[in-house]
């Protein structure tokens, strides 16, 4: 049987049938396919176990030996199963007496919801003339004036493309001296056939809504317009030159804060086809991040050299997970000074809670009264001065609690398990987790600079990366514009075509968090 096929339970006197898991579009058919896997791999598991234990015990291994062997394998087991058919968010669920106590009324229906930014375009329908007899006396039915029966509904203004001629009136004096011509619309370069409204919507579509150009070609060719994907990457990577200078403003912007995150994440350089390929075939796309902006570099690789390269010097407070590289540069002389992610040790025991369900109901606890402290002060500069004194008087009693606990859970459990590894490296990270604690500025965890790679990560799953080093620049351009744009809550479309068309006047385009500091 291939792959993405299961045979289904058959019935007396049914043969059995191949399900394509790949094609099957009826969810009730998928759910019970979903439940015979889920069966069959548990009783595969156990078999597994058992097999392991009888080998094992062949082998002459001590109780103690087949022990931590078969809590190992039992463990790497379920963390499979949970990767496989687990629910993949971090959020957890609530204590019943916490679910009674944020129980909401059920909503009745759902109204008709405001749309305050959309254009009202008012229609009147009128009788036609053979419809305005009474059917009462006979006579020609009068406008009742300013009386309408009204209702609103929502509808589409299809996009069209038109091939707009311009045609730039000339002038000239009676006395032939003089010959003016009026001038045109602003292009993106000399005897551009395209505009820069068009240059803009193709980036907006490939890096806002994360669609490939072969897709908006294909999308275009609905709508009238015959394009190659060849034409609209001309357009973008124009529109990239003159933006240019716009992304290094935001990377030195970023780098100018005392406390920033970082982080990373693979990019795909491919060939003509499609194919991995190029000087390497998993970039990275790094990421240094302030509350509004964030700015991105795609490299090709993931080593301190390159980690170096992004961060230009920077000597503040980085932000960051356990990631080697960042603890190799901070230990330098004159370089920035770590803190570490209480979001990543915490995952790390949410992973092994199938095995240690107690252990880390406890400890996930004890790290949500740091997070239940931190909710309590307002965000940024305003919250400095009470986040520093409830973090002395409460944050300070946590950490050693959460400290006291590891040791003793460590001296409890064995030494090869999951939990004990959950908890050496959170232990590993100490250091840098416990920097918070002396700095109100430091947030407790990375999720800002994580949420900022997230355009990233769909665009990556929507064209799967760049064709060339200079796309991975393009790339890089758009993402930190309209990233930023999305921080500062700045409409991203409209910030792209407000930046260019600066750029154009040879003007510096604005950054999104000065516009929005302007608004």
């Amino acid at each position: 049987m291939g792959h993405g096929a299961v045979a289904p339970p058959r019935a007396m006197g049914e043969s059995w049938c191949v399900l394509d898991l790949e094609r099957e579009q009826d969810t009730k058919v998928l759910r019970q396919a979903a439940k015979l896997l889920l069966h069959e791999n548990e009783r595969l598991a156990d078999r597994v176990v058992a097999l392991t234990n009888e080998n094992l015990a062949l082998k002459g291994a001590s109780p103690a030996d087949l022990q931590l062997r078969l809590a190992q394998l039992e463990s790497q087991l379920a963390v499979k199963n949970k990767l496989l058919f687990g629910r993949s968010s971090e959020k957890r669920p609530a204590p019943s007496s916490e679910a009674a106590a944020a129980e909401k009324p059920a909503p009745r229906g759902h109204g008709p919801r405001a749309q305050p930014a959309l254009p009202v375009v008012e229609k009147v329908y009128a009788l036609d003339e053979a419809d305005r007899g009474c059917p009462k006396c006979g006579k020609e039915l009068a406008v009742f004036a300013g009386q309408f029966e009204e209702s609103e509904e929502i509808t589409v203004v299809e996009r069209r493309f038109v091939l707009a001629k311009q045609r730039r009136q000339k002038y000239r004096c009676e006395c032939n001296g003089c010959i003016e011509t009026a001038p045109g619309p602003v292009k993106l370069f000399p005897g551009a056939r395209y505009s820069v409204e068009f240059a803009v919507e193709v980036a907006a579509a490939k890096y806002i809504d994360h669609s490939p150009l072969e897709r908006q070609v294909r999308i275009m060719a609905r709508e009238g317009l015959v394009v190659d994907s060849q034409t609209l990457w001309d357009q973008i990577e124009r529109l990239a030159r003159l933006l240019g200078d716009a992304k290094e403003a935001l990377h030195v912007y970023v780098l100018a804060h005392a406390v920033i995150g970082a982080d990373e994440t693979r990019w795909r350089l491919l060939d003509g086809k499609g194919r991995d390929g190029g000087e390497a075939k998993q970039w990275q796309v790094w990421a240094v991040a302030a509350p509004d902006a964030v700015a991105y570099s795609i490299e090709d690789s993931r080593s301190a050299e390159a980690a170096k390269k992004v961060l230009r010097g920077f000597n503040g407070v980085v932000m960051a997970d356990g990631y080697k590289v960042y603890g190799s540069l901070a230990g330098e002389p004159g370089r920035f000074v770590l803190a570490n992610c209480w979001a990543h040790p915490r995952r790390k025991f949410i992973e092994v809670e199938h095995a240690f369900p107690a252990q880390v109901k406890e400890i996930v606890g004890l790290i949500g009264e740091l997070y239940a402290v931190e909710r309590l002060c307002p965000t940024g500069p305003p919250g400095d001065e009470l986040r520093r004194r409830l973090r002395d008087e409460r944050s300070r009693a946590v950490v050693e609690r959460i400290r006291a606990w590891a040791h003793a859970a460590k001296a409890r459990a064995l030494p090869e398990s999951g939990l004990v590894k959950a908890i050496d490296y959170m232990l590993g990270l100490w250091k840098g987790l416990v920097r918070f604690l002396d700095d109100p500025r430091i947030p407790l965890d990375n999720n800002g600079t994580e949420r900022g790679l997230r355009g990233v990560v769909v665009g990556r799953k929507s064209h799967y990366g760049s064709k060339s080093r200079r796309g991975t620049e393009v790339a890089a351009v758009f993402y930190s514009l309209i990233e930023s744009a999305k921080l500062a809550g700045v409409e991203p479309k409209a910030y792209l075509r407000l930046a260019v068309q600066a750029a154009l006047r040879g003007e510096r385009p604005p950054l999104p968090h000065e516009l929005a500091k302007a608004a």
